[in-house]
């Protein structure tokens, strides 16, 4: 049976000596989807003692991350999520400063310093800014996990160097690790770890057992029984559970789903009626079918009955309406959604009257540069769809591009997806080689490098290059990768050697986008989408052909004039004596 993550947490807070606690501090534990997708987070804010209002600030920056961090993208990394939303904070804490009596005078505005400790699966992620810190309890020593943002002039003075609000822009430190069930973290502020060791931690955990509110009270009290000045802060948090590896998160419901029974015309199907097969492959079965309750015509794609047995293939198929319904682009195959509940394991997608890009290209055996790109630029925009949710569509080839009758493409089938926002924390957090027709597959990801971007980048211009062509921009090769050396061996055919009309320039971009070397292509989809456009002026210079080729008759007449010379000259020099 699966794990889940569980975390058993407690924490004090005091004002100390002080007669306002500028510290805040939160946590949230979710349940059900959102721990499996964002997880459970821990947040330590600090305000400085030389403002009036940092208080405000740290309550402010606690509550707005502890509550927006869980209104971001379920697709996006840890990272990319919190700082996002911290740098929404810090834009806002700024904004208090500047509109305040302290515009002039940062060390009165609206300023704090942040941590936060973030558990999602089986990893623990960090971000941090200021003073505050954040430990790995060992038998004999805290280990420190941040860096102390704070310069100190003279043992008597010192200011940070890097806090929420005080300026327009942040830099957060991240990092992330590996955790075990058992292990104890701390984040403490400056009131609290200054006068706190690892004995008093073990003794604390071990006078009030479970009960770590009480604990972290008890360490709270020590420090302030020992000398403290500042306000005392302190979280604990306990591992007790992780999930298993290969766990697959947010899809996990479709254990309960199950497998539908072989679909025929006229049947009544969890609200649909099948009017015809439209598809049948070896990993899916598609119908057209019409929705019950308004009339619609839908796509209904289920998993062929070979691969009832398949785990993997059949999570794909959560993954897949997963995919869609986070996707939001005329250029991408929408979910059809409904709110009726589902006894069965199927997907539901709208459906298109039109031809797949494979159709298409047997209907236009030598298109224009112009119909080329008109597709090109709009799958690109459909592709940056998924870049923006930091997802790889994985599978982009002619077949999964359909177009309609109004000639607009739309990407489909998104069983294959990476979503770096569910892979991260198990066992394969990295792209790797998707399963679909390889010839269209980037060669990182047959040296098992994972993909990037650039890999649907790379599938981009082979459909570019096979449009203009009908042919494969390196046949067959691509997939006989296994190596660096099989790499460079690599031979691309050159663009105009299948289509003499077709501009030089235009070559040289689809070579670049196919580079063997991921580094080596342009570097965003965009900047492709471009080159495409019209010819650079460093694209001209690169591109020119040479004079043989664009003059052959002058190239021999300009090489005998400059034979005949240096013939002339060799002469007259003999015959001078020379």
């Amino acid at each position: 049976m699966r794990g889940t993550l569980s975390i058993t947490v407690g924490q004090h807070s005091d004002a100390g000596r002080k007669a306002v606690n500028q510290d805040f501090h939160g946590v949230t534990q979710p349940a059900g989807q959102q721990r499996m997708t964002k997880g459970i987070v821990l947040a330590l804010a600090d305000g400085i003692s030389s403002s009036a209002v940092s208080q405000v600030a740290s309550a402010a920056a606690v509550r707005t991350f502890l509550e927006d961090y869980y209104c971001t993208s379920e697709a996006w990394t840890v990272r990319r999520a919190a700082q996002r939303v911290l740098a929404a904070v810090n834009a806002w804490l700024y904004a208090q400063t500047i509109r305040s009596d302290a515009r002039f005078d940062a060390d009165r505005g609206y300023v704090c310093t942040f941590s936060a400790l973030i558990f999602k699966a089986r990893e623990a992620h960090v971000l941090h800014l200021g003073d505050a810190r954040i430990y790995r309890l060992h038998p004999q020593r805290l280990e420190q996990l941040t860096d102390d943002h704070r310069v100190r002039v003279s043992s008597a003075e010192s200011y940070l160097s890097r806090a929420l609000g005080a300026g327009p822009a942040i830099e957060i430190d991240y990092r992330s690790w590996e955790v075990e069930p058992g292990e104890i973290y701390l984040l403490a502020t400056d009131g609290a770890y200054e006068h706190l060791d690892a004995a008093d931690v073990h003794r604390a955990l071990g006078t009030h057992g479970e009960d770590l509110d009480a604990a972290a009270r008890m360490l709270v009290d020590t420090a302030i029984e020992r000398g403290s000045q500042d306000n005392v802060t302190l979280q604990i948090a306990r591992i007790d559970d992780l999930p298993d590896l290969d766990a697959p998160g947010v899809l996990a419901h479709g254990e309960r789903l199950a497998l539908p029974p072989p679909l025929t015309p006229r049947m009544q199907f969890e609200g649909y009626t099948i009017v015809r097969e439209i598809h049948t492959s070896a990993r899916s079965h598609v119908y057209l079918a019409v929705d019950d309750d308004n009339g619609r015509y839908v796509a209904l794609k289920t998993p062929a009955v070979d691969r009832h047995d398949d785990a993997a293939h059949l999570d794909g198929f959560l993954l897949e309406e997963w995919v869609a319904r986070r996707i939001d682009s005329q250029h991408v195959l929408r979910p059809h959604t409904v709110e009726r509940p589902r006894r069965y394991l199927y997907v539901a997608m709208e459906y298109v009257e039109g031809q797949t890009l494979a159709q298409w290209m047997i209907d236009h055996r030598a298109p224009a540069l112009d119909e080329v790109r008109a597709i090109v630029n709009q799958i690109a925009a459909g592709l940056r769809a998924f870049h923006r949710r930091e997802m790889l569509h994985q599978d982009l080839r002619s077949e999964n591009v359909i177009i309609d009758r109004a000639g607009t493409a739309r990407i489909m089938d998104f069983a294959t997806v990476h979503v770096a926002g569910l892979a991260e924390g198990t066992r394969h957090p990295l792209a790797i080689m998707p399963v679909g027709t390889l010839q269209y597959a980037a060669p990182e990801y047959f040296l098992g490098e994972g993909g990037t971007p650039a890999s649907d980048l790379y599938s981009l211009a082979v459909l570019a290059y096979q449009m203009l062509t009908g042919q494969l921009p390196y046949g067959l090769q691509v997939t006989q990768v296994r190596s660096r050396a099989d790499l460079r061996r690599l031979r691309y055919v050159p663009l105009r050697e299948r289509r003499a009309d077709l501009p030089q320039w235009v070559d040289g971009v689809l070579r670049r986008a196919l580079h063997p070397n991921a580094a080596q292509r342009h570097e965003a989809l965009s900047e492709f989408v471009e080159a495409l456009r019209a010819p650079g002026r460093d694209a001209l210079q690169r591109l020119t052909p040479p004079l043989i080729e664009r003059h052959p008759l002058r190239f021999w007449q300009a090489l005998s004039l400059g034979l005949a010379v240096m013939v002339v000259l060799l002469l007259g020099l003999r015959a001078a004596g020379v």
